[in-house]
C-alpha cells in the first residue's frame, strides 16, 4: 500500500484539468512516476509527444486538495491503489482506460479467477435464486464473483458467494463511502468483510446515473468473464457483456423464459454466441485455462519435491480424485464439491490423469476413469 504523500501525488495528477486515466497513465508510461510527470517541463513533454497544453493542466494539480482526499479514504477505512501496485487487478492493468487508480475497502484483492455476474435489477425470483446458486458454487470452485452491489441479480450474486464461503469483490458506481442501494448497506459491510469494495471515484460522490456505465467497465475489465442472468432489451448488464466482448472476454448467458421482457437480453446474447450456462460445469470448462495456470501455483507452493514426483510418475493410490469416480463418472463441478479441494488444484490434477491416460473424458463433459 503507498504511503500518504505518494497517494496525493496520483490523486492530485489524475484530478489536474484535462487529465483523468487516459492521459494519466500515458505520462505514468512517458514519466515512470506520477511526481515525475507533475514535474515534466513543456520540452520534456514534446518529446514524449504528448499534447502542449498539457504544462498548464499539471501546473493546476493541487497537491494539498489531494492529500485531503488521501485522508478522507483512510477515514474511510479504505486504501489507494495506483495502477503499479501489485494488488492491481492484472486483467484491468492492460485496458487502455483502466483507472489510474481505485479505492478500496475490505481485504486484498484476490488472485484467484474471477467472473463477473451481472443482469436485472428488478429481477425475477427464479433469477435472483439461479444467480445466488451460480455464485455459491463458484465461490466454492475458488472462483472470485463479481459484481455491481446493485439491487436484484447483483446483490444475489454477492449473497451467494458469501455463502459458499469465498471472497466477492463489489464495484460500486459511488464513492467507497457512499452506501447504494440504502436496502444494502449492510451486504456491502459483510462484502468488505470478507471481500472488497472497489471504487474509482472520489469519498462522497453519488450515485449519478453517468458513473455506472464506467463502473460496468471495470466489473468487465477485471474478470475473465461475465455471466448475464436476466437482462431486458436496454440493460446495464448488456453494456458489461459488451465491454467483455470488446476486450476478449469471455460472455456467459443463463436462458429465460421467452416470454419475459427479462429474459430478452440474455437470450439474444446466446443467440449471438453467448456461452449458455445451466451449471457451474458450463463456466468452468471456459475458463479452465486461468485456473489451471493457479492450480500450478498454488501446487508448487504446498507441495515439496518429492510429492511432485510421486504425483507425476508414481501410483495412483494416493490420488484422492480416483476414489470419488469408483462409482462412475462424474463432471467437475461435482468433482470440485465432492474433493473439498480448490478448483484450480482439482482442475489440475484431471489435466495430468487425462495426460497419464487414468482418466478420459465422456461427452457432457464427464470424466471417468479409463479402463484397463
Amino acid at each position: 500500500m503507498v504511503g500518504e504523500d505518494e497517494a496525493a501525488v496520483w490523486v492530485a495528477l489524475r484530478a489536474a484539468p484535462g487529465i483523468g486515466d487516459v492521459i494519466g497513465r500515458r505520462l505514468i508510461a512517458a514519466f515512470g512516476s506520477p511526481a515525475a510527470a507533475l514535474a515534466a517541463d513543456p520540452a520534456e513533454l514534446e518529446r514524449a509527444q504528448l499534447s502542449p497544453t498539457l504544462p498548464d493542466a499539471l501546473a493546476q494539480a493541487s497537491r494539498a486538495a489531494a492529500l485531503v482526499e488521501v485522508r478522507r479514504i483512510a477515514a474511510a477505512g479504505a486504501r489507494l491503489l495506483p495502477c503499479t501496485d501489485p494488488e492491481y487487478p492484472a486483467l484491468l492493468r492492460h485496458l487502455p482506460d483502466a483507472p489510474l487508480y481505485l479505492v478500496a475497502r475490505g481485504d486484498a484483492l484476490a488472485d484467484e479467477p474471477a467472473l463477473a455476474v451481472v443482469g436485472a435489477r428488478r429481477a425475477t425470483r427464479y433469477g435472483r435464486d439461479v444467480a445466488a446458486r451460480l455464485a455459491e458454487d463458484m465461490a466454492q470452485a475458488g472462483i472470485t464473483v463479481v459484481s455491481g452491489l446493485a439491487r436484484g441479480i447483483d446483490g444475489a450474486a454477492h449473497a451467494g458467494a458469501l455463502r459458499g464461503g469465498g471472497p466477492t469483490i463489489a464495484v460500486l458506481g459511488s464513492g467507497i463511502d457512499v452506501s447504494y442501494p440504502v436496502e444494502h448497506a449492510e451486504l456491502a459491510e459483510r462484502v468488505a468483510e470478507r471481500g472488497t469494495l472497489v471504487s474509482e471515484l472520489e469519498i462522497g460522490a453519488p450515485p449519478l446515473a453517468e458513473h455506472f456505465p464506467r463502473r460496468n467497465r471495470i466489473i468487465a475489465g477485471m474478470t475473465h468473464g461475465t455471466l448475464v442472468v436476466e437482462a431486458a432489451e436496454r440493460s446495464g448488464a448488456l453494456i458489461t457483456a459488451r465491454y467483455a466482448l470488446d476486450h476478449n472476454r469471455e460472455v456467459f448467458a443463463v436462458p429465460g423464459r421467452i416470454d419475459s421482457p427479462l429474459s430478452v437480453g440474455a437470450n439474444r446474447l446466446i443467440q449471438q454466441g453467448a456461452r449458455l450456462v445451466t451449471s457451474l460445469d458450463d463456466i468452468v470448462s471456459e475458463i479452465a485455462p486461468a485456473l489451471r495456470q493457479r492450480a500450478r501455483a498454488v501446487s508448487s507452493e504446498e507441495h515439496s519435491a518429492a510429492d511432485r514426483a510421486t504425483t507425476a510418475f508414481g501410483g495412483t493410490a494416493d490420488e484422492p480424485l480416483l476414489p470419488l469416480l469408483a462409482a462412475g463418472p462424474l463432471g467437475i463441478d461435482e468433482l470440485i464439491r465432492e474433493a473439498k479441494l480448490p478448483a484450480a488444484t482439482v482442475l489440475a490434477r484431471v489435466l495430468e490423469l487425462e495426460l497419464r491416460g487414468v482418466l478420459v473424458q465422456l461427452p457432457g463433459k464427464q470424466f471417468q476413469i479409463a479402463a484397463v
